[in-house]
């Protein structure tokens, strides 16, 4: 691709954007170009690129080659964002609303959340900034997907897994976050600036239908207690109420809600119209799905809810509430797990992938299902981007409820994130990622080039499928300069495999 292409993101494409609706931030969620208008052509690294700093170090500096973006820290140097010093950029984790520092931060909201002991574990923050709160809420084990658009300042989801913190291009406008329902035992938004109370309350009811019931809600910033937003502050207050949130505490500019962990005062009468949700409404299905003005119902059950559901690290290998929707669920779950391990073993100890040592933080597993080769991981120093296709099973509440992260993604369209942003790729069955041997709906070359540009240098794709596949994709990652290898699986494996590790 040109030069000039060295950060393109295709369906965050700030010319296509401009031309869209400015109605509830239409303009800056993601846009894709039609298949025949993408140009078939590998992004380049910026001049001077270096092999990224390696994790626990990169959390506090990256290099500034990487990422000559300046503007941000222009803006935000003053709260402790970001500062250039030498050839690095430089993190002391600070924020708008914690410039001194996301440690202190986080200690005054342990506070009135049970940061310690396992009882939370995955949490969104909406806004992130360069996701310094993220970062060191891994100090807690507590497993923080941040997010943010890409907007003037540009780069600072590129920053943040530049860095090695969990995070991916997003914008709350029109449309629900590609998440399950009822996944996030914590949701943060320091200074994100979302409207909660707009819309009769329309944000603040996806926050509502991510949250898992006895979750908490931290907003930090306006309007909370904010000079000439009192009618703002007030709205969301009563917002809260209508909810039935329980109020935690309000304490400087931050407030901390619980969501009750039962259906407690619904329907109700409300300023704001809000009743629940009609049975024909899933709420786990978001992708391209359009923002509801309605509450999301709490199943009966409470065993997904936030004290009842296994601490950390206990739920990762229990079979979670939401598998006995799966046909034998409990079997299914539990043959998996026995089945990833045996296989991330064997990845490491016989393919020599450097799978668990410090070249890889920023792992990707295309085709997650539940969630199985990022639990085999969880020992390792890394994070797994877990995707599930909008058209297979919906299992992404299985791998939240296994304390992992993870998106619902479509494989025939980009990825929201920058280029060079994830070390290592992950799939099992990638024919199966376009919709399977009748009904393809886009092309593997495409994909692959996708991969490409979101694969760092010197990353690494593992692909296992069936023979021919893997003869398929080998051809097309040598045309695009990879080092290939193709090996036998290991030997309890069932079936027709083959694995393909390609290096970029």
């Amino acid at each position: 691709c040109p030069a000039d292409a060295v950060d393109h993101m295709p369906c965050e494409d700030p010319r296509r954007s401009s031309q869209l609706s400015r109605e509830m931030n239409f303009y800056r969620e993601r846009h894709c170009p039609a298949p025949e208008e993408a140009p078939l052509c590998l992004i380049p690294p910026p001049q001077g690129y270096q092999i990224p700093v390696r994790w626990p170090e990169s959390l506090h500096k990256i290099w500034h080659s990487n990422m000559p973006h300046n503007k941000i820290a222009e803006r935000k140097g003053h709260q402790g964002w970001m500062k250039e010093e030498g050839p690095y950029w430089i993190f002391p984790g600070g924020g708008t609303m914690f410039p001194d520092g996301a440690v202190q931060y986080i200690e005054k909201l342990g506070q009135y959340i049970p940061f310690t002991g396992g009882v939370l574990r995955t949490a969104l923050d909406m806004g992130c900034g360069v996701a310094s709160f993220g970062g060191y809420m891994l100090h807690e084990d507590i497993l923080t997907l941040s997010f943010a658009p890409r907007d003037s300042h540009k780069a600072q989801i590129q920053f943040a897994l530049e860095r090695g913190i969990p995070a991916f291009v997003a914008m709350l406008g029109t449309r629900r976050l590609p998440f399950s329902a009822q996944s996030f035992d914590l949701v943060h938004c320091s200074r994100c600036l979302i409207p909660y109370t707009a819309y009769n309350g329309t944000y603040f009811l996806e926050v509502d239908r991510l949250l898992r019931p006895g979750g908490y809600f931290v907003i930090s910033g306006p309007p909370v207690q904010w000079p000439k937003q009192d009618k703002e502050w007030a709205d969301l207050q009563s917002l809260g109420k209508a909810l039935c949130y329980e109020l935690i505490v309000v304490d400087g500019n931050t407030v901390i809600w619980k969501k009750p962990s039962v259906d407690s005062c619904f329907p109700n009468q409300n300023e704001f119209g809000i009743d629940l949700c009609s049975d024909s409404d899933d709420s786990n299905f978001s992708w391209y799905t359009n923002l509801k003005n309605c509450v999301s119902k709490i199943p009966l059950k409470e065993d997904h809810a936030v004290g009842s559901i296994p601490n950390w690290p206990e739920r990762l290998s229990k079979p979670p509430a939401r598998i006995t929707l799966v046909k034998n669920g409990i079997d299914v779950f539990e043959a998996d797990t026995r089945r990833w391990a045996r296989r991330v073993a064997y990845y490491k100890h016989t393919l020599d992938v450097k799978l668990g040592s410090s070249a890889f933080r920023n792992l990707m597993d295309m085709n997650a299902v539940f969630g199985g080769f990022a639990a085999a991981l969880s020992s390792d120093p890394v994070w797994v981007m877990n995707v599930v296709p909008p058209h297979k099973s919906s299992t992404l509440g299985v791998i939240y409820d296994r304390g992992l992260i993870g998106v619902y993604h479509d494989w025939c369209e980009p990825f929201s994130t920058y280029p060079r942003t994830y070390d290592f790729i992950h799939v099992a069955a990638i024919e199966s990622i376009r919709g399977g041997l009748r009904k393809r709906r886009c092309h593997l070359v495409d994909l692959m080039v996708e991969m490409d540009r979101i694969l760092r240098p010197e990353g690494i794709l593992l692909v296992r499928d069936a023979p021919e596949v893997i003869d398929k994709v080998s051809r097309i990652a040598r045309a695009v300069h990879w080092e290939v290898t193709v090996h036998d699986p290991e030997r309890e494996s069932v079936g027709r495999e083959k694995i393909l590790v390609a290096t970029k």
